[in-house]
């Protein structure tokens, strides 16, 4: 389906041209490829296409513990439109990734798919994220089905995205649905990229685009146990011993089987467990959600886990409160830190004064925590605009972030300094 001569205006409120409902793809839901010889004529189609490719995946994120790709969509002008399952011969991908290592790939969210696309092989050198661009451009939502909407006047269906997309086969709705994703994501791009032009954020999308597609993977999180849902509610020091335990075992569990943890067992099930330190089969079994056939099988395991829990020594419980790096929260600096206290308060204002001047939320203008660090270290006398733009750079700030911001903040935080009497 054509997108529309004239995209919607996202400054304009009163805007109001009609939607033109996207209910499939224009060509046909493409069928499944699943095989070597199937991969390879894709990857010659492709490369008789031209300009960049859309691309999507669709993950099992609730169903699955990895967070790998069960499908992959791929669409490019001349060449149209490709699902490809990955699951039963990966290795053979490789011409399509070969075919896809140069072209600009436009993604909506990146950081959701280029993980599970780089576990596959496929690697980007120039990106162009829909959603970032929409934060750039100040949109009010940039869901993909927003900005489809905003600026080509269609109607994204949607409904699938949560989805076990891990079963086979898979339903010809959820097809269709994965189809449109990438449907009008070429269109989408061309637009988008128009706006930010005129905007006079092109640049600064380029900049964001090339940050994104090299930064680093994050590093795991320590003590994930303690994001437990309820956690707050065990009181003692051997009840978060449980807890880990608990969280522990069902990780294990769930790795091997590659079923997301909740589905083994829910929080509040080691939650509870962890508040009543059952010690038999029949103490467990009478608490909520043990008492099913399944977790009757697997009752050893949850024993297992409180017993070492029950055993551990006093000098290896876990401690209540965690030491946290950086900065406290912002509502305590006024008794530890008031010299920090009164930068931030200095500078909170000024950045988003830039942010609400340039339409951009005041993360997308500087990264928050880089701005608290900033505040709560403080800079060396005198402060100059190039010692700002040194620190923001060391906290990767883009270019164009630091030329916005530093002057101002250098100012801020010169004013925060001063004596109160002004002398």
């Amino acid at each position: 389906m054509s997108a529309p001569d004239t995209p919607a205006n996202p400054e304009d409120p009163t805007d109001s041209r009609p939607v033109t409902p996207l209910l499939s793809p224009r060509d046909g839901i493409p069928p499944v490829l699943t095989s070597a010889d199937e991969f390879a004529d894709a990857a010659t189609r492709l490369t008789q296409g031209t300009g960049p490719v859309a691309l999507d995946t669709e993950r099992a994120s609730g169903y699955r513990y990895s967070q790998r790709a069960y499908l992959i969509q791929i669409r490019r002008t001349g060449a149209g439109s490709f699902l490809i399952d990955p699951t039963e011969e990966p290795e053979a991908l490789q011409p399509v990734i070969d075919v896809l290592t140069e072209p600009e790939w436009i993604l909506h969210a990146a950081d959701q798919d280029l993980p599970c696309l780089r576990d596959l092989g496929f690697e980007a050198n120039e990106l162009f994220d829909t959603e970032l661009a929409g934060r750039l451009l100040g949109l009010p939502r940039v869901n993909l089905a927003a900005e489809v909407e905003e600026f080509l006047g269609l109607g994204l269906q949607k409904g699938h995205g949560a989805a076990d997309w891990s079963k086979r086969p898979l339903p010809q709705d959820w097809l269709n649905y994965a189809a449109l994703d990438v449907e009008v994501l070429v269109e989408l791009r061309d637009t988008m990229a128009d706006a930010l032009t005129e905007a006079g954020k092109r640049e600064w999308a380029t900049e964001e685009f090339a940050y994104v597609l090299g930064r680093p993977p994050a590093l795991p999180r320590t003590d994930r146990w303690r994001r437990t849902a309820n956690i707050h509610t065990i009181k003692t020091t051997r009840g978060l011993a449980a807890v880990r335990e608990l969280w522990s075992a069902r990780e294990e569990i769930a790795q091997r089987r590659d079923v997301a943890p909740g589905r083994i067992l829910p929080d509040s099930a080691i939650i509870t467990a962890a508040a009543a330190m059952p010690a038999g089969v029949a103490e467990l079994t009478r608490l909520p959600v043990f008492g099913g056939p399944r977790q009757r099988r697997q009752a050893g395991t949850w024993l297992s886990a409180l017993a070492r829990a029950r055993d551990l020594p006093d000098d290896e419980l876990p401690p209540r409160k965690v030491s946290v790096t950086g900065p406290p929260a912002v509502s305590r600096w006024e008794q530890r830190n008031p010299e920090a206290a009164a930068r931030i308060g200095e500078v909170r204002p000024v950045i988003a004064q830039i942010a609400e001047e340039q339409t951009l939320p005041t993360e997308n203008l500087l990264a928050p925590e880089l701005v608290r660090q900033l505040c709560w270290e403080g800079l060396a006398a005198p402060i100059t605009v190039e010692s700002v733009d040194a620190r923001l750079a060391a906290g990767d700030a883009r270019a164009w972030q630091r030329a916005l911001t530093a002057e101002p903040i250098a100012m801020a935080l010169t004013a925060a300094a001063a004596p109160a009497d002004g002398s």
